[in-house]
């Protein structure tokens, strides 16, 4: 991992914590993995201010681009809950992608356990679409 653990900014962390605590009620078993799985990793986390965040860390609103090691190529962007739209390529921070890339780096590969079983994605791309601030929660 390039910054050595998830790199968060301050506001989107808070926010973060919020949306997983009140999605604890999830009815659907992979979502609840994924949270559990992404709270855990918060706790060590780096949470800094925005001007001291990189601009290659995935966060709210980023375009990233990963390839996985079973061979596929994706652009998502990692949106919240309300924004998703996957025929837009808009996915929800609580779904199992979204969990699996928030606070990862360009060049990072993540080893994520996914519905099919785990996969390692490799981050090739982020661009800043605009950050937690720029959005109405």
């Amino acid at each position: 991992m390039k910054y050595g653990n998830l790199m968060l900014e301050k506001k989107e962390y808070v926010y973060l914590k919020r949306i997983i605590n009140i999605s604890g009620y999830a009815e659907d078993f992979e979502t609840k993995k994924a949270i559990q799985q992404l709270s855990v990793e918060l706790k060590s986390a780096n949470i800094v201010d925005d001007k001291e965040m990189p601009i290659d860390v995935i966060r709210f609103n980023s375009k990233v681009s990963v390839t996985s090691d079973s061979g596929w190529d994706r652009t998502i962007q990692i949106v919240i809950p309300k924004d998703k739209d996957l025929k837009q390529n808009k996915v929800s921070i609580l779904t199992p992608m979204g969990t699996a890339l928030f606070g990862y780096s360009k060049g990072d590969t993540v080893v994520w356990d996914f519905p099919k079983g785990k996969q390692n994605l490799k981050i090739t791309n982020v661009i800043q679409e605009g950050s937690l601030n720029s959005i109405q929660i």
